[in-house]
């Protein structure tokens, strides 16, 4: 028997190899493939240039999108607390005058009838299906009604969704860590593991007297949805022959997700959680390319799964049917036999309805399949469509817009799923193209459009739900640019400008991936916040971009430290954001969240409080690596400011702020991953038991490391930050 590692799954590694040619190189090769139109070389090429994306729909003065109304001018805020020191701490470090609490960790019971945390892995599987999972992640509060229904002004009930991204062992779950035996994972700690991803919904109230929160043990509205929940499969790639397996024959059903990372939310009241990275879950048997086509091998490849690919969890090692179909592996005479395309079941953002307990989720695939870091929708307006925002969290993959078909009416609030089929089942698929001057296009993922087509050289897309299960294909087909993993994203509800995180990318080596003005230094580290304005309304096809803020160490020279970071808001890998959506003029404070290993020498990762400008407020610079780019407003003190240091060895992940401001919540995510004494249950991290005061009787005094969400509050019960 051996100890495994916690994930033997690279996420970062490059799948992406297109070249991505330059815009010249894509109109001669389609004018090539198409023929040469009447009126010459000059019609075709504004012709082509209409197909590409730039206009919603298709070019033409009489088509053109209406201007987006002119936002009200917001009213001033400042930040109001101190900035909090960098540090090693094993602890949650905050402002004075505010003070925390843990609303739950790993293996917290949920309902009555389960014993709490044992601090010795002895849980049992099918308990977690009544537990709190495993690494916290991306969520959203929703706030509850009297009567049940989503109320967006509510603060003191709601129901908290939360993603449980993966499990963190070895200390989590087992009682002396994930283990293996003659090749062969344990089939109770598969099961476990299996239990312990996806997300957790959870009723939560206020303490009397206090704006701290504490979870509604026993509510109706309490359930886990798992790595085993059954799911259907809706919009165009329903029922797709490349969905077809062994456990859904007709396509249109998917049974669990996998690494739920970031999130969404609807205007209609549900929650979007989103598959990143889910090749730790699935493998594929060597040799498996002898029974594929052509068409699949390039599509599995360039989706992470070659042949011969190990699991890294090790899901599909335990005897019995119910494992088999973690390899993705051709064993019968039809798809409908075997597993072979379980594969293409995961990397989808799925809905989830927290009002109706008793729903099933949904995998909406017109929102694309990739690696999804999260969906963010832009503030819905009544009459227009609901647009959505993604990124394919890998290094040197894109960034994506879902437009729908259906425009926005409000009487849609509380209407649950059957809404989201409405919304999210048709519209249009864009990529991201971010182009040297500062301007940008959405190149459209739509069958029979531009090439995208089964005559495609690259990959012949047999369909729209082909295009949508292989989208970074058609993707690179189109030549969308090429960033560095982008990650959360979020827009600002005060102009609609939208902001994502490009976390860091160490491979960008300036020849096999050469640098961009969007993506402008040579193993970025430290990485950076892209932002854009869109141009003529949220579902418009041109964008004006700038890099809000580089990542950077404050002693960093000025050629690395672009944006003028000091002691008191210095960061580097970005990753979690989030814009408040607090009622009342705080709209649009930004909340800047790390993930970082080039800093951790100095301080544990970190969550900063931002008060963003808007595109174009700096201006052009040069990097040290020789790249022209353009860059917003420099940092200050005032604009930009660190409020909390997480633990050791953690991710700082997962924000939201309930609608009066007063409480907020974040997730601590892997705090002491790494390996410990299970003997005498010592790691590098004992938190949250080392903080947790002895009144906590659930989490005070344990040992073992857990995830767990964290409630922020002000100690004279103000609102957060301002």
């Amino acid at each position: 028997m051996n100890t495994i590692p916690y994930s033997e799954y690279d996420d970062n590694e490059i799948v992406n190899h297109s070249s991505n040619a330059h815009m010249d190189t894509i109109l001669a090769a389609r004018l090539s493939r198409r023929g040469a139109l009447k009126g010459g070389i000059g019609a075709t090429t504004a012709a082509l240039l209409g197909g590409v994306g730039l206009s919603a729909c298709g070019g033409g003065d009489d088509n053109k999108t209406p201007a987006a109304p002119t936002p009200a001018e917001p009213t001033p805020v400042s930040l109001n607390f101190a900035a909090v020191a960098k540090t090693n701490a094993d602890t949650v470090s905050v402002p004075a005058g505010y003070q925390v609490s843990i609303l739950h960790a790993l293996g917290d019971p949920m309902h009555y009838g389960d014993a709490t945390w044992s601090d010795k892995g002895t849980e049992t599987p099918e308990s977690y299906d009544r537990r709190i999972g495993d690494g916290h992640d991306g969520m959203y509060y929703f706030g509850l009604s009297e009567d049940g229904k989503y109320d967006v002004n509510r603060s003191d009930r709601g129901l908290l969704c939360v993603n449980h991204e993966y499990v963190v062992a070895p200390y989590g779950l087992h009682g002396a860590g994930s283990t293996t035996v003659d090749g062969k994972r344990p089939a109770a700690e598969v099961e476990k593991e299996i239990r312990a991803h996806g997300v957790s919904v959870v009723e939560i109230k206020r303490k009397a007297g206090s704006n701290d929160m504490e979870m509604v043990r026993g509510s109706k509205y309490n359930r886990r949805v798992t790595s085993a929940t059954e799911m259907d499969m809706a919009g165009p790639a329903a029922g797709n022959a490349k969905l077809i397996n062994k456990l859904s024959p007709n396509g249109k059903l998917a049974f669990g997700m996998n690494n739920n990372c970031a999130n969404g939310y609807t205007p209609w009241g549900t929650y979007l959680t989103c598959e990143e990275n889910y090749l730790n879950v699935i493998g594929r048997a060597a040799g498996d390319d002898a029974q594929r086509s052509a068409s699949e091998i390039v599509a599995l490849k360039r989706y992470g799964l070659p042949e011969g690919r190990k699991n890294p969890y090790g899901w599909d090692s335990p005897d019995g049917e119910s494992y088999q179909r973690w390899n993705s592996k051709v064993s019968a005479a039809t798809a409908a036999g075997d597993h072979r395309n379980s594969f293409n079941t995961f990397g989808w953002v799925v809905e989830i309805d927290p009002f109706r307990p008793d729903s099933k989720p949904v995998k909406r695939t017109a929102l694309g399949r990739f690696n999804h870091e999260g969906s963010w929708p832009a503030p819905a307006k009544a009459g227009e469509p609901i647009v959505i925002y993604s990124g394919d969290d890998a290094r040197n993959e894109y960034v994506y817009k879902f437009v729908s078909d259906a425009k926005w009416d409000p009487k849609d609030i509380d209407g649950g799923t059957a809404v989201g089929a409405k919304y999210l089942d048709k519209g249009k698929l864009y990529a991201a193209r971010f182009n040297a001057d500062g301007s940008g296009e959405w190149l459209e993922l739509t069958h029979g459009k531009n090439g995208i087509d089964a005559g495609n050289k690259l990959y012949p897309f047999a369909d729209q739900g082909d295009v949508l299960i292989h989208c970074r294909l058609a993707a690179d087909f189109m030549g969308a640019t090429k960033m560095d993993r982008p990650e959360w994203g979020g827009v600002n509800p005060l102009n609609n400008e939208v902001y994502m995180t490009m976390t860091n990318n160490s491979q960008r080596d300036g020849t096999k991936v050469p640098l961009d003005a969007a993506n402008p230094r040579l193993k970025n580290q430290n990485g950076h916040i892209i932002r854009w304005k869109e141009e003529g309304g949220q579902a418009g096809t041109k964008f004006q971009w700038d890099v809000y803020l580089f990542g950077a160490r404050s002693d960093n020279k000025q050629s690395e430290n672009l944006s003028g970071l000091t002691a008191v808001n210095d960061f580097s890998s970005p990753d979690g954001l989030y814009f408040d959506q607090r009622n009342g003029n705080a709209g649009g404070l930004l909340w800047i969240q790390t993930d970082d290993g080039s800093y951790t020498d100095v301080t544990n990762c970190m969550m900063l409080a931002a008060i963003p400008g808007q595109v174009g407020d700096g201006g052009k610079v040069t990097t040290r690596d020789g790249q022209a780019t353009i860059v917003g407003a420099q940092a200050t003190d005032a604009n930009v400011r660190r409020f909390l240091v997480g633990p050791f060895d953690c991710e700082i992940t997962g924000v939201v702020v309930t609608p009066d401001g007063k409480t907020l919540f974040f997730n601590v995510q892997h705090p002491g991953e790494a390996a410990g004494d299970f003997a005498t249950n010592t790691f590098t991290s004992h938190w949250p038991g080392n903080q947790a005061p002895a009144s906590d009787k659930l989490h005070h005094g344990h040992k073992r490391p857990r995830s767990a969400t964290v409630v922020v509050t002000r100690t004279d019960g103000g609102t957060i930050a301002i």
